[in-house]
C-alpha cells in the first residue's frame, strides 16, 4: 500500500479532463518533479458538450496556472468577457423585473453588511447598482478593463464566455504541445481490477493496455470507471431542482459589429430558462427545462421564439438545435479506490449560474495540490476530497433552488411546484426563514472555499424583491447604527463616484477584444 504514485492515466478528454492534465503537470514542475507521468486516453466518438460556455473568475487564475495567455484564449476560442448574470422575468413581481449577479463581492464586505443598510435606508436604489461599481459597467455593456491592460488585470472582476469546444482543442494543444501530457485515442473496453477497490488499466478497443497509479475519470454522466466499475452511485436531486433537459444553438450576430453582453442572461420561461451568452463570434443560446413539465416541441418552439425576438429576421429553420438529456445529481463517493470524477462523472445538477466549470477547476486543483506520494496517503486525500466535493455540491443545490423557491411567479406547475416548500432542501428552509429577521452575511457561509459567499445569496435575494418580515432596523444600538450608517453612506457614495469614472473609462467589450487582436497581432 506505500507504492509510490507516479503514473496518473486520465480518462476522457474535453474541459474536465485537459485541465485535470494541464494543472496535475504544471503543479509538478512547481514542486520540481518532472519524473511524474501523465497520460489522457480520449474517445474518437464522444462529443464535448458545452453546456452554458461560461466561467467564474477562478480561470483566470487556472489558465495563468498552466501557462495559457489570455490573448491565446481569446483568439483561439473565440472569448470574452463575463462579469456575472443577469436574471430577467424570475421574480414574477413588477417592481423587481430584473437583477443583477456580478462577480465583485459589495464594497467592504468583509466589515459591512450592505442588505442591513439597503433594507433600512437604500431601497429605491436596486440592491446591486448601492454595493458595487460593477453594476452600472454591467448595464453600460462596457468591458471589465481598459484596452491597455495586462492581460488578466481587471478594473472590475470577470471570467469568460467561450465556445467549448475551441476551448478544449486550445487546452489539448497546450498540454501535449507546451506541458508533455501523453495522448492515446481509444475506446474503453474494459477495466482490470487492482487491490481492493483499485483500478490496475484499463484496457482500449486498440488493444493498449494502460496501467496507471491514479485515475481520473472525465467520461462524462456515464462515469466509465467510477460508476460502472468501483460503482459510486448518483445520488438524485430531482425532486428539488427539476431541470432534466437543454436544446441548444448557435446564433450568428447579424452585424460582426453587434454589442457583446458583459454577461450571461437568464431569462425565466413557464418551464425553465433560456440562458444567452455572446462570444466573440457568435451567440449560444439553449434553454434549460423539465421535461416532466412541458414536451421537447413546446420547448422548442419557446426557444425559437426567443431567438425570433432577440434576432429580428434570423432564419430559425436554418439553425442547428441540439437536445441534450442530463440527470441532475451528484456521486456518492467521488474518489473511490485509486479513481477519483472530474467534471461530469462526478456530476451535474444544470447550467443555472455555471458551476460545472468552477467545480472541474476546483476539484483538478485539489488533485494537483494534493496528489499522494504514496498509495497509503491516497486514503487519506481521498476521504478529505469526498467531504470537501459533497459539501460543494449540497450547497449548490440549495442555492440554485434558491432562484426558484423566492420567486413569485405561479404561471404554470412549474413555478407553482418549485415555490412548494416540499421541494426545498432543509438546510434552504431553515435560512429563509431566519432571513426573515436577518440579512445573510459572513455566518451563512462560513468556509474560506465556499463557492457562493453569502454576498451572492444576497444578490439573488433583494434582486428578486425578497423583503423579511421581521426585519427591524438599529438592531445593534443606536449609537453603533448611526456610526454604521454613516460608514455604509461612504462607501455606497464612493461606489457612485466609481461607477461615474468606470463609465468614461472603461470600452465596449467589442472595443476591448478589438485591441487584444491588434496588440497580439503586431
Amino acid at each position: 500500500m506505500c507504492r509510490p504514485i507516479r503514473k496518473i492515466v486520465i480518462v476522457g478528454g474535453g474541459a474536465a479532463g485537459w485541465i485535470s492534465a494541464c494543472m496535475v503537470v504544471a503543479e509538478a514542475r512547481k514542486r520540481g518533479d518532472d519524473s511524474l507521468k501523465v497520460v489522457l486516453v480520449e474517445s474518437p466518438d464522444v462529443p464535448i458538450i458545452g453546456v452554458g460556455e461560461g466561467t467564474w473568475p477562478s480561470m483566470r487564475a487556472t489558465l495563468q496556472r498552466i501557462g495559457i495567455a489570455e490573448h491565446e484564449l481569446v483568439r483561439e476560442a473565440s472569448a470574452s468577457f463575463k462579469q456575472g448574470t443577469g436574471f430577467r422575468g424570475w421574480s414574477g413581481i413588477a417592481e423587481a423585473p430584473g437583477y443583477l449577479h456580478p462577480f465583485s463581492l459589495p464594497t467592504a464586505y468583509a466589515e459591512l453588511n450592505p442588505a442591513q443598510y439597503w433594507l433600512a435606508h437604500g431601497a429605491a436604489t436596486t440592491f446591486a447598482e448601492l454595493v458595487t461599481p460593477q453594476a452600472r459597467v454591467i448595464e453600460l455593456g462596457l468591458a471589465p478593463k481598459q484596452a491597455d491592460a495586462p492581460q488578466y488585470a481587471f478594473t472590475v472582476n470577470y471570467g469568460y464566455h467561450f465556445d467549448a469546444t475551441a476551448f478544449a482543442g486550445l487546452l489539448h494543444r497546450h498540454g501535449v504541445g507546451k506541458l508533455g501530457v501523453r495522448y492515446i485515442v481509444g475506446n474503453v473496453e474494459g477495466v482490470e481490477p487492482g487491490l481492493g477497490e483499485d483500478i490496475a488499466a484499463v484496457k482500449l478497443d486498440t488493444g493498449e493496455r494502460v496501467a496507471g497509479d491514479l485515475f481520473v475519470d472525465c467520461t462524462g454522466q456515464k462515469a466509465l470507471l467510477l460508476a460502472g466499475h468501483c460503482g459510486s452511485e448518483l445520488i438524485g436531486v430531482k425532486d428539488v431542482l427539476f431541470n432534466d433537459r437543454a436544446i441548444a444553438v448557435q446564433v450568428p450576430y447579424a452585424d460582426p459589429g453587434d454589442p457583446i453582453a458583459p454577461v450571461t442572461l437568464s431569462t425565466a420561461q413557464p418551464h425553465g430558462w433560456i440562458w444567452d451568452i455572446g462570444l466573440g463570434s457568435r451567440r449560444g443560446v439553449g434553454y434549460v427545462h423539465s421535461s416532466s413539465h412541458a414536451e421537447e416541441q413546446t420547448a422548442l418552439q419557446a426557444l425559437q421564439a426567443y431567438v425570433a425576438k432577440s434576432s429580428p429576421g434570423i432564419d430559425l429553420a436554418g439553425l442547428g438545435y441540439r437536445t441534450i438529456a442530463f440527470e441532475p445529481g451528484y456521486r456518492e463517493r467521488f474518489w473511490v479506490g485509486n479513481c477519483v470524477a472530474v467534471g461530469l462523472s462526478a456530476g451535474f445538477v444544470e447550467p443555472l449560474e455555471a458551476s460545472a466549470l468552477a467545480l472541474i477547476e476546483q476539484s483538478a486543483a485539489l488533485i494537483a495540490e494534493q496528489l499522494p506520494r504514496n498509495r497509503e496517503i491516497m486514503d487519506v486525500v481521498a476521504r478529505r476530497f469526498n467531504d470537501k466535493m459533497r459539501y460543494h455540491w449540497l450547497r449548490i443545490v440549495e442555492f440554485l433552488k434558491l432562484h426558484y423557491a423566492i420567486s413569485a411567479r405561479d404561471d404554470s406547475d412549474y413555478w407553482q411546484e418549485n415555490r412548494s416548500r416540499q421541494s426545498w432542501p432543509d438546510s434552504l428552509r431553515e435560512k429563509l426563514l431566519l432571513w426573515q429577521q436577518q440579512p445573510p452575511w459572513h455566518d451563512d457561509a462560513p468556509r474560506l472555499d465556499e463557492l457562493f459567499p453569502s454576498a451572492s445569496y444576497q444578490y439573488v435575494l433583494y434582486g428578486m424583491g425578497f423583503r423579511p418580515a421581521h426585519f427591524a432596523t438599529g438592531a445593534t444600538g443606536a449609537a453603533r447604527d448611526a456610526q454604521m450608517r454613516r460608514r455604509a453612506d461612504e462607501v455606497f457614495h464612493g461606489n457612485r463616484v466609481k461607477a461615474r469614472q468606470m463609465a468614461r473609462l472603461l470600452p465596449q467589450t467589442r472595443e476591448l477584444l478589438s485591441a487584444i487582436a491588434r496588440r497580439t497581432a503586431a
